[in-house]
Protein backbone atom coordinates (compact mmCIF):
# COMPACT_ATOMS: atom_id res chain seq x y z
CA UNK A 1 0.00 0.00 0.00
CA UNK A 2 2.76 2.27 0.53
CA UNK A 3 3.53 2.22 -2.88
CA UNK A 4 0.69 2.87 -4.26
CA UNK A 5 0.85 6.35 -2.11
CA UNK A 6 4.39 6.31 -3.10
CA UNK A 7 3.05 6.34 -6.90
CA UNK A 8 0.57 8.75 -6.22
CA UNK A 9 2.63 11.28 -4.85
CA UNK A 10 4.98 11.28 -8.09
CA UNK A 11 1.84 11.54 -9.77
CA UNK A 12 0.67 14.21 -8.08
CA UNK A 13 3.89 16.64 -7.71
CA UNK A 14 5.04 15.96 -10.97
CA UNK A 15 1.61 17.10 -12.43
CA UNK A 16 1.81 20.23 -10.39
CA UNK A 17 5.09 21.18 -11.95
CA UNK A 18 2.98 20.34 -15.54
CA UNK A 19 4.97 17.57 -16.70
CA UNK A 20 2.74 15.45 -19.01
CA UNK A 21 0.47 12.65 -17.61
CA UNK A 22 1.18 10.79 -21.03
CA UNK A 23 4.61 9.68 -19.77
CA UNK A 24 4.60 10.33 -15.64
CA UNK A 25 1.17 7.99 -15.30
CA UNK A 26 3.63 5.15 -16.85
CA UNK A 27 6.50 5.89 -14.40
CA UNK A 28 3.88 6.17 -11.74
CA UNK A 29 2.31 2.82 -12.44
CA UNK A 30 5.83 1.60 -12.64
CA UNK A 31 6.59 2.40 -9.20
CA UNK A 32 3.59 0.77 -8.01
CA UNK A 33 3.93 -2.26 -10.16
CA UNK A 34 7.90 -2.90 -8.61
CA UNK A 35 6.77 -2.19 -4.67
CA UNK A 36 3.56 -4.32 -5.39
CA UNK A 37 5.64 -7.30 -6.37
CA UNK A 38 4.76 -7.07 -10.14
CA UNK A 39 7.47 -7.64 -13.13
CA UNK A 40 7.73 -4.18 -14.60
CA UNK A 41 7.52 -5.17 -18.02
CA UNK A 42 4.27 -7.14 -18.32
CA UNK A 43 2.34 -4.78 -15.28
CA UNK A 44 2.91 -1.77 -18.23
CA UNK A 45 2.52 -3.82 -21.35
CA UNK A 46 0.11 -6.13 -20.20
CA UNK A 47 -2.22 -4.60 -17.09
CA UNK A 48 -1.48 -0.41 -18.13
CA UNK A 49 -1.87 -0.64 -21.37
CA UNK A 50 -4.80 -2.77 -21.02
CA UNK A 51 -6.69 -0.49 -18.96
CA UNK A 52 -5.64 2.62 -21.60
CA UNK A 53 -6.90 0.72 -24.81
CA UNK A 54 -10.35 -0.26 -22.65
CA UNK A 55 -10.84 3.28 -22.08
CA UNK A 56 -10.19 4.62 -25.20
CA UNK A 57 -12.06 1.66 -26.86
CA UNK A 58 -14.89 3.37 -24.78
CA UNK A 59 -14.54 6.43 -24.88
CA UNK A 60 -13.10 7.82 -27.81
CA UNK A 61 -16.23 8.07 -30.02
CA UNK A 62 -17.47 10.43 -27.63
CA UNK A 63 -14.51 12.33 -26.87
CA UNK A 64 -14.09 12.68 -30.78
CA UNK A 65 -17.75 13.82 -31.46
CA UNK A 66 -17.77 15.97 -28.66
CA UNK A 67 -14.53 18.02 -29.78
CA UNK A 68 -15.70 18.31 -32.90
CA UNK A 69 -19.33 20.09 -32.48
CA UNK A 70 -17.83 22.24 -29.95
CA UNK A 71 -15.30 23.36 -32.81
CA UNK A 72 -17.52 23.56 -35.39
CA UNK A 73 -19.40 25.63 -32.70
CA UNK A 74 -16.68 27.84 -32.25
CA UNK A 75 -15.54 28.33 -36.12
CA UNK A 76 -19.22 28.99 -37.20
CA UNK A 77 -19.62 31.61 -35.09
CA UNK A 78 -23.11 29.83 -33.43
CA UNK A 79 -20.95 29.74 -30.01
CA UNK A 80 -20.53 33.40 -29.93
CA UNK A 81 -24.25 33.72 -31.05
CA UNK A 82 -25.36 32.19 -27.76
CA UNK A 83 -22.82 34.00 -25.66
CA UNK A 84 -24.15 37.62 -26.97
CA UNK A 85 -27.86 37.06 -27.24
CA UNK A 86 -27.74 36.10 -23.88
CA UNK A 87 -25.29 38.90 -22.19
CA UNK A 88 -27.34 41.25 -23.88
CA UNK A 89 -30.58 39.75 -22.38
CA UNK A 90 -28.67 40.12 -19.17
CA UNK A 91 -27.66 43.80 -20.03
CA UNK A 92 -24.51 45.29 -18.23
CA UNK A 93 -25.90 45.91 -15.16
CA UNK A 94 -25.37 41.95 -14.21
CA UNK A 95 -22.63 42.07 -16.23
CA UNK A 96 -21.11 38.46 -13.87
CA UNK A 97 -24.35 36.89 -14.19
CA UNK A 98 -24.37 37.42 -18.10
CA UNK A 99 -20.97 35.91 -18.41
CA UNK A 100 -21.64 33.09 -16.23
CA UNK A 101 -25.32 32.10 -17.75
CA UNK A 102 -23.44 32.18 -21.13
CA UNK A 103 -21.04 30.21 -20.07
CA UNK A 104 -23.30 27.45 -18.27
CA UNK A 105 -25.63 27.00 -21.41
CA UNK A 106 -22.62 26.85 -23.49
CA UNK A 107 -21.00 23.95 -21.64
CA UNK A 108 -24.40 22.04 -20.69
CA UNK A 109 -25.17 22.37 -24.57
CA UNK A 110 -21.66 19.85 -24.61
CA UNK A 111 -19.43 22.55 -25.83
CA UNK A 112 -15.76 21.81 -24.76
CA UNK A 113 -15.06 24.18 -21.83
CA UNK A 114 -12.10 24.92 -23.65
CA UNK A 115 -14.07 26.52 -26.49
CA UNK A 116 -16.75 28.37 -23.79
CA UNK A 117 -13.34 30.25 -22.84
CA UNK A 118 -12.07 31.49 -26.12
CA UNK A 119 -16.57 32.35 -27.22
CA UNK A 120 -17.01 34.21 -24.51
CA UNK A 121 -13.83 36.05 -22.89
CA UNK A 122 -14.09 38.84 -25.52
CA UNK A 123 -17.92 39.37 -24.45
CA UNK A 124 -17.01 39.37 -20.86
CA UNK A 125 -14.01 42.23 -21.48
CA UNK A 126 -17.36 44.70 -22.98
CA UNK A 127 -19.54 43.63 -20.36
CA UNK A 128 -17.07 44.42 -17.26
CA UNK A 129 -15.64 47.66 -18.71
CA UNK A 130 -19.30 48.69 -18.95
CA UNK A 131 -19.67 47.74 -15.63
CA UNK A 132 -16.63 49.05 -14.49
CA UNK A 133 -15.81 45.65 -12.96
CA UNK A 134 -11.82 44.16 -12.26
CA UNK A 135 -11.01 41.95 -14.69
CA UNK A 136 -9.42 39.72 -11.73
CA UNK A 137 -13.07 38.60 -12.00
CA UNK A 138 -13.53 37.17 -15.22
CA UNK A 139 -11.78 33.76 -14.97
CA UNK A 140 -13.82 32.88 -11.49
CA UNK A 141 -16.81 34.01 -13.25
CA UNK A 142 -16.13 31.88 -16.44
CA UNK A 143 -15.18 29.10 -14.25
CA UNK A 144 -18.03 28.81 -12.26
CA UNK A 145 -20.13 28.66 -15.57
CA UNK A 146 -18.47 26.23 -17.30
CA UNK A 147 -16.09 24.33 -14.45
CA UNK A 148 -18.41 23.44 -11.88
CA UNK A 149 -22.72 22.41 -12.19
CA UNK A 150 -22.91 22.30 -15.97
CA UNK A 151 -19.85 20.29 -16.11
CA UNK A 152 -21.05 17.47 -13.12
CA UNK A 153 -24.32 18.20 -11.37
CA UNK A 154 -27.19 19.37 -13.92
CA UNK A 155 -29.26 16.20 -14.71
CA UNK A 156 -28.23 15.06 -18.32
CA UNK A 157 -25.58 17.32 -19.17
CA UNK A 158 -23.26 15.71 -21.68
CA UNK A 159 -19.60 16.41 -20.72
CA UNK A 160 -17.83 13.25 -20.14
CA UNK A 161 -17.26 13.78 -16.38
CA UNK A 162 -21.27 13.26 -16.18
CA UNK A 163 -21.15 10.34 -19.08
CA UNK A 164 -18.19 8.21 -17.60
CA UNK A 165 -20.01 6.89 -13.91
CA UNK A 166 -22.79 5.73 -16.86
CA UNK A 167 -20.69 2.73 -17.47
CA UNK A 168 -19.60 1.72 -13.65
CA UNK A 169 -23.00 2.08 -12.16
CA UNK A 170 -25.25 1.03 -15.33
CA UNK A 171 -27.36 4.28 -14.95
CA UNK A 172 -28.19 6.87 -17.36
CA UNK A 173 -26.76 10.58 -17.72
CA UNK A 174 -30.14 12.07 -15.37
CA UNK A 175 -28.74 10.08 -12.52
CA UNK A 176 -30.14 11.20 -9.02
CA UNK A 177 -32.00 14.64 -10.50
CA UNK A 178 -32.79 15.87 -7.40
CA UNK A 179 -29.81 15.44 -5.53
CA UNK A 180 -27.75 17.11 -9.02
CA UNK A 181 -30.33 20.34 -8.93
CA UNK A 182 -29.68 20.82 -5.25
CA UNK A 183 -26.10 20.82 -5.71
CA UNK A 184 -26.43 23.15 -8.82
CA UNK A 185 -28.25 25.33 -6.32
CA UNK A 186 -25.49 25.13 -4.14
CA UNK A 187 -22.51 25.96 -6.60
CA UNK A 188 -24.73 28.30 -8.77
CA UNK A 189 -26.32 30.64 -6.39
CA UNK A 190 -23.17 30.43 -3.62
CA UNK A 191 -20.67 30.87 -6.29
CA UNK A 192 -22.97 33.91 -7.81
CA UNK A 193 -23.01 35.31 -4.67
CA UNK A 194 -19.49 35.22 -3.83
CA UNK A 195 -18.47 36.76 -7.13
CA UNK A 196 -20.86 39.86 -6.48
CA UNK A 197 -19.82 40.18 -3.00
CA UNK A 198 -16.17 40.37 -4.44
CA UNK A 199 -17.23 43.08 -7.15
CA UNK A 200 -18.49 45.25 -4.50
CA UNK A 201 -15.18 44.88 -2.09
CA UNK A 202 -13.60 45.62 -5.23
CA UNK A 203 -15.17 48.47 -6.37
CA UNK A 204 -15.01 50.04 -2.38
CA UNK A 205 -11.12 49.94 -2.76
CA UNK A 206 -11.24 51.66 -5.98
CA UNK A 207 -10.10 48.32 -8.04
CA UNK A 208 -12.23 48.84 -10.95
CA UNK A 209 -12.28 48.03 -14.97
CA UNK A 210 -8.50 48.32 -16.15
CA UNK A 211 -8.21 47.89 -20.06
CA UNK A 212 -5.75 44.76 -21.01
CA UNK A 213 -2.57 44.96 -22.10
CA UNK A 214 -3.78 43.10 -25.37
CA UNK A 215 -5.82 44.54 -27.60
CA UNK A 216 -9.18 41.78 -27.42
CA UNK A 217 -11.11 41.57 -30.85
CA UNK A 218 -14.95 42.62 -29.31
CA UNK A 219 -16.45 42.82 -32.49
CA UNK A 220 -18.23 39.75 -33.25
CA UNK A 221 -18.96 40.78 -36.86
CA UNK A 222 -21.79 38.89 -38.49
CA UNK A 223 -22.87 35.99 -36.36
CA UNK A 224 -25.36 33.29 -36.97
CA UNK A 225 -29.14 33.58 -35.93
CA UNK A 226 -29.31 33.09 -32.04
CA UNK A 227 -32.25 30.81 -32.84
CA UNK A 228 -30.52 28.63 -35.27
CA UNK A 229 -27.22 28.69 -33.11
CA UNK A 230 -29.34 27.36 -29.89
CA UNK A 231 -30.90 24.53 -31.73
CA UNK A 232 -27.81 22.13 -31.91
CA UNK A 233 -27.29 22.43 -28.75
CA UNK A 234 -31.18 21.59 -27.72
CA UNK A 235 -30.93 18.67 -30.18
CA UNK A 236 -28.18 17.13 -28.27
CA UNK A 237 -29.72 17.39 -24.79
CA UNK A 238 -33.67 16.47 -26.34
CA UNK A 239 -32.27 13.43 -28.14
CA UNK A 240 -29.64 12.38 -25.22
CA UNK A 241 -32.30 12.57 -22.20
CA UNK A 242 -35.87 12.45 -23.59
CA UNK A 243 -35.19 9.81 -26.38
CA UNK A 244 -33.14 8.32 -24.68
CA UNK A 245 -30.29 8.26 -27.69
CA UNK A 246 -26.86 6.83 -27.46
CA UNK A 247 -24.44 9.97 -26.95
CA UNK A 248 -22.76 9.37 -30.04
CA UNK A 249 -25.75 9.92 -32.01
CA UNK A 250 -26.86 12.65 -30.30
CA UNK A 251 -23.43 14.13 -31.06
CA UNK A 252 -24.06 13.50 -34.31
CA UNK A 253 -27.54 15.16 -34.68
CA UNK A 254 -26.02 17.78 -33.18
CA UNK A 255 -22.97 18.07 -35.83
CA UNK A 256 -25.29 17.74 -38.75
CA UNK A 257 -27.40 20.23 -37.47
CA UNK A 258 -24.62 22.85 -37.68
CA UNK A 259 -23.76 21.44 -41.14
CA UNK A 260 -27.31 22.41 -42.04
CA UNK A 261 -27.45 25.36 -41.09
CA UNK A 262 -24.18 26.88 -41.76
CA UNK A 263 -23.59 24.86 -45.84
CA UNK A 264 -22.89 28.15 -47.03
CA UNK A 265 -19.08 27.92 -45.08
CA UNK A 266 -19.15 25.08 -46.36
CA UNK A 267 -15.46 25.26 -47.60
CA UNK A 268 -14.40 25.78 -43.49
CA UNK A 269 -16.04 22.29 -42.51
CA UNK A 270 -13.17 20.12 -43.16
CA UNK A 271 -10.62 22.21 -41.29
CA UNK A 272 -12.81 22.85 -38.38
CA UNK A 273 -14.03 18.93 -38.32
CA UNK A 274 -9.85 18.05 -38.48
CA UNK A 275 -8.89 20.40 -35.51
CA UNK A 276 -11.94 19.31 -33.58
CA UNK A 277 -10.88 15.45 -33.85
CA UNK A 278 -6.87 16.36 -33.33
CA UNK A 279 -7.89 18.31 -30.18
CA UNK A 280 -9.68 15.34 -28.62
CA UNK A 281 -6.67 12.64 -29.15
CA UNK A 282 -4.76 15.03 -26.41
CA UNK A 283 -8.15 14.47 -24.10
CA UNK A 284 -8.70 10.71 -24.81
CA UNK A 285 -4.93 9.92 -24.47
CA UNK A 286 -4.58 12.19 -21.51
CA UNK A 287 -7.37 10.21 -19.56
CA UNK A 288 -6.46 7.28 -20.76
CA UNK A 289 -3.00 7.09 -19.18
CA UNK A 290 -4.65 8.00 -15.95
CA UNK A 291 -6.76 5.09 -16.07
CA UNK A 292 -3.86 2.93 -17.05
CA UNK A 293 -2.68 3.54 -13.73
CA UNK A 294 -5.67 2.85 -11.72
CA UNK A 295 -5.80 -0.41 -13.37
CA UNK A 296 -2.16 -1.13 -12.25
CA UNK A 297 -3.21 -0.20 -9.11
CA UNK A 298 -6.20 -2.50 -9.04
CA UNK A 299 -3.75 -5.21 -9.97
CA UNK A 300 -0.59 -5.45 -6.84
CA UNK A 301 -1.98 -6.59 -3.58
CA UNK A 302 -1.50 -3.44 -1.56
CA UNK A 303 -4.90 -2.66 -3.19
CA UNK A 304 -7.17 -4.56 -0.99
CA UNK A 305 -5.75 -2.73 1.68
CA UNK A 306 -6.27 0.59 0.32
CA UNK A 307 -10.03 -0.89 -0.42
CA UNK A 308 -10.60 -2.02 2.75
CA UNK A 309 -9.03 1.74 4.49
CA UNK A 310 -11.21 3.10 2.41
CA UNK A 311 -14.90 0.95 2.58
CA UNK A 312 -13.83 1.42 6.14
CA UNK A 313 -14.51 5.13 6.64
CA UNK A 314 -17.80 5.40 8.86
CA UNK A 315 -20.66 7.15 7.72
CA UNK A 316 -21.90 6.08 3.68
CA UNK A 317 -20.29 4.56 1.87
CA UNK A 318 -20.92 7.72 -0.76
CA UNK A 319 -18.11 9.93 1.40
CA UNK A 320 -15.52 7.28 0.85
CA UNK A 321 -16.51 7.60 -2.50
CA UNK A 322 -16.53 11.12 -2.94
CA UNK A 323 -12.82 10.98 -0.82
CA UNK A 324 -11.00 8.87 -3.29
CA UNK A 325 -12.79 10.66 -6.66
CA UNK A 326 -11.21 14.06 -4.92
CA UNK A 327 -8.08 13.35 -3.88
CA UNK A 328 -7.48 11.47 -7.29
CA UNK A 329 -9.24 13.97 -9.50
CA UNK A 330 -6.25 16.75 -7.41
CA UNK A 331 -3.37 14.16 -7.85
CA UNK A 332 -4.31 14.11 -11.67
CA UNK A 333 -5.67 17.56 -12.08
CA UNK A 334 -7.91 16.61 -14.05
CA UNK A 335 -11.43 15.74 -13.12
CA UNK A 336 -12.27 12.60 -15.84
CA UNK A 337 -8.47 11.41 -14.84
CA UNK A 338 -8.88 11.00 -11.39
CA UNK A 339 -12.71 9.49 -11.98
CA UNK A 340 -11.31 7.34 -14.41
CA UNK A 341 -8.60 5.83 -11.88
CA UNK A 342 -11.13 5.66 -8.88
CA UNK A 343 -13.87 4.11 -10.70
CA UNK A 344 -11.49 1.77 -12.56
CA UNK A 345 -10.20 0.72 -9.65
CA UNK A 346 -13.23 0.40 -7.00
CA UNK A 347 -16.24 0.95 -9.54
CA UNK A 348 -16.99 -2.68 -9.22
CA UNK A 349 -16.91 -2.45 -5.51
CA UNK A 350 -19.05 0.46 -4.71
CA UNK A 351 -21.37 -0.75 -7.74
CA UNK A 352 -21.98 -4.01 -5.25
CA UNK A 353 -22.57 -1.97 -2.17
CA UNK A 354 -25.10 -0.33 -3.81
CA UNK A 355 -26.56 -3.85 -4.55
CA UNK A 356 -26.25 -4.70 -1.39
CA UNK A 357 -26.79 -1.38 1.02
CA UNK A 358 -29.61 -1.01 -1.16
CA UNK A 359 -28.49 2.78 -1.41
CA UNK A 360 -29.56 3.71 -5.34
CA UNK A 361 -26.62 2.96 -8.04
CA UNK A 362 -27.80 6.57 -9.34
CA UNK A 363 -26.40 8.42 -5.77
CA UNK A 364 -23.26 6.75 -6.43
CA UNK A 365 -23.09 8.13 -10.05
CA UNK A 366 -23.71 11.65 -8.83
CA UNK A 367 -21.52 11.92 -6.13
CA UNK A 368 -18.82 10.14 -8.48
CA UNK A 369 -19.22 13.20 -10.82
CA UNK A 370 -19.74 15.91 -8.64
CA UNK A 371 -16.72 14.64 -6.72
CA UNK A 372 -14.66 14.68 -9.77
CA UNK A 373 -15.76 18.03 -10.19
CA UNK A 374 -13.75 19.39 -6.85
CA UNK A 375 -9.95 19.25 -6.15
CA UNK A 376 -9.47 18.65 -10.06
CA UNK A 377 -9.01 22.76 -10.23
CA UNK A 378 -5.79 22.90 -7.80
CA UNK A 379 -3.61 25.49 -9.76
CA UNK A 380 -1.86 22.66 -11.44
CA UNK A 381 -5.28 21.93 -13.42
CA UNK A 382 -5.02 21.93 -17.38
CA UNK A 383 -8.16 23.97 -17.42
CA UNK A 384 -7.56 26.89 -15.03
CA UNK A 385 -3.97 27.16 -16.74
CA UNK A 386 -5.67 27.79 -20.26
CA UNK A 387 -8.52 30.00 -18.34
CA UNK A 388 -5.65 32.51 -17.34
CA UNK A 389 -3.99 32.42 -20.41
CA UNK A 390 -6.19 33.78 -22.33
CA UNK A 391 -7.87 36.14 -20.13
CA UNK A 392 -4.07 37.41 -19.45
CA UNK A 393 -4.20 36.96 -15.53
CA UNK A 394 -1.99 35.24 -13.46
CA UNK A 395 -2.67 33.02 -10.37
CA UNK A 396 -1.71 35.87 -7.87
CA UNK A 397 -4.93 37.99 -10.01
CA UNK A 398 -7.40 35.12 -10.33
CA UNK A 399 -6.85 32.04 -8.96
CA UNK A 400 -8.22 32.73 -5.48
CA UNK A 401 -11.80 33.72 -6.77
CA UNK A 402 -11.44 30.20 -8.93
CA UNK A 403 -10.80 28.21 -6.23
CA UNK A 404 -13.54 29.43 -3.86
CA UNK A 405 -16.21 28.91 -7.04
CA UNK A 406 -14.98 25.75 -8.99
CA UNK A 407 -13.06 24.11 -5.73
CA UNK A 408 -14.82 25.00 -2.16
CA UNK A 409 -17.83 25.83 -3.03
CA UNK A 410 -18.23 22.33 -5.00
CA UNK A 411 -16.88 20.56 -2.28
CA UNK A 412 -19.41 21.44 0.10
CA UNK A 413 -21.87 20.57 -2.71
CA UNK A 414 -20.75 17.10 -2.35
CA UNK A 415 -21.52 16.98 1.39
CA UNK A 416 -24.99 18.31 0.88
CA UNK A 417 -26.14 15.97 -1.76
CA UNK A 418 -24.30 13.16 0.47
CA UNK A 419 -26.40 14.27 3.25
CA UNK A 420 -29.71 13.99 0.78
CA UNK A 421 -28.97 10.90 -0.53
CA UNK A 422 -28.71 9.54 3.76
CA UNK A 423 -32.30 10.37 4.04
CA UNK A 424 -32.90 8.79 1.02
CA UNK A 425 -33.40 12.05 -1.27
CA UNK A 426 -32.04 10.95 -4.70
Amino acid sequence: MLGIILGLIVLMVLAYRGWSILWIAPISAGIVALTGGLDLLEAYKGTYMEGFVGFAKQWFPVFMLGAIFGKLMEDTGMAKSVAIALSKLMGKERAILGVLVSSAVLTYGGVSLFVVVFAVYPLAIGLFREANINRRLIPGTVALGAFTFTMTAIPGTPQIQNLIPMEYFHTGPTAAPIMGIIATLVMGVGGYLYLRWREKSLKAKGEVFTEPDEKVNEDAGKVPNFFLSVLPLVAVLVTLNLFKWDVIVSLLVGILLILVFNVQKVKSFVKAINNGAIGSITAIINTSAAVGFGTVVKAVPGFETLTNMLLNIKGSPLISEAIAVNLLAGATGSASGGMGIALEALGEKYYQIALDTGIAPEAFHRIASLASGGLDTLPHNGAVLTLLAITGMSHKDSYKDIAVVSLGIPVIAVVVAILFASIGIY
